[in-house]
C-alpha cells in the first residue's frame, strides 16, 4: 500500500513539472511578457464580392407571373408589385394580373442586388398612362377621397378612426372593400380632423355613383 502512495506522489510531481514547462498550458490571458512576438491577428477572407450587374428585361405588357420569372432567370431576386391603379389590391395569385410599369426601366448595367418594383393591374384592365399614387396617410384635415379606392382610402385613416361605409347605389354589403370606390364622403374635404367619426358611401368600381 505504502509503494502506491509513492507511486501517486510521483505521478502527481511528473505531471505538474510537465504543465510547468509547456507554454501552451500556461494562462494565456495573462499579457505577454515585455518585447515578446505578439500573434497576429487572422487575416481577413478577402475583399468583399463586387457587385453584379446584369440586363434587366423589358417586363411591361407580360403576365405578372411571366415577368417575375423572367426577371429571376435574368438574375433578379428582389422583386415586389403594388396595384398600378392606386387601389392598394394584393397581387395575390399573379397569374391574373399584368405589368404597366416597371421600376427600374429596363437595360443593361443594373446592379442584381436591385429591387425591382412592377406597377400592375388585373388581366381585364387598362393600364394607366402613369401610376396613380394610394392617398397618403392622412394628417390634421380630411382629404378629397372622392374617386379613390375604399380600401387604399381606410388605409390612409389613422389605425383608430371609426369608420362607416355604405353602400351608395343599392343595399348590398360592403365586403370586400378593395372591390369598391368613394362617391361620398363627411367630413368634407380641408375639414380639420380631430378624432370625429368619418363616414362614405361608395360603389363598385365599374359603377358610376348616383
Amino acid at each position: 500500500m505504502r509503494t502506491h502512495h509513492i507511486a501517486v506522489v510521483i505521478a502527481a510531481a511528473t505531471a505538474l513539472a510537465l504543465t510547468a514547462c509547456n507554454p501552451q498550458a500556461s494562462d494565456s490571458s495573462k499579457p505577454a511578457a515585455p518585447g515578446a512576438a505578439v500573434p497576429a491577428p487572422p487575416s481577413p477572407s478577402g475583399p468583399a464580392p463586387a457587385a453584379k450587374n446584369a440586363t434587366l428585361p423589358n417586363m411591361v405588357g407580360k403576365g405578372l407571373q411571366t415577368a417575375q420569372d423572367e426577371a429571376q432567370a435574368a438574375g433578379f431576386f428582389v422583386l415586389k408589385s403594388h396595384d398600378a391603379l392606386g387601389r392598394d389590391r394584393l397581387q395575390a395569385l399573379d397569374r391574373n394580373w399584368k405589368v404597366c410599369s416597371q421600376n427600374p426601366a429596363a437595360g443593361g448595367a443594373v446592379d442584381t442586388g436591385t429591387t425591382v418594383d412592377f406597377g400592375a393591374v388585373k388581366l381585364e384592365e387598362t393600364c394607366p398612362a402613369s401610376d396613380a399614387p394610394a392617398p397618403k396617410p392622412v394628417g390634421s384635415t380630411m382629404p378629397n377621397f372622392v374617386g379613390q379606392g375604399m380600401k387604399a382610402v381606410r388605409s390612409a385613416l389613422p389605425a383608430n378612426a371609426s369608420v362607416t361605409v355604405k353602400d351608395a347605389v343599392q343595399s348590398r354589403m360592403v365586403l370586400q372593400e378593395s372591390n369598391w370606390k368613394v362617391c361620398t364622403q363627411a367630413p368634407a374635404a380641408g375639414t380639420a380632423l380631430n378624432g370625429q367619426p368619418v363616414s362614405f358611401t361608395v360603389a363598385k368600381t365599374e359603377e358610376a355613383c348616383p
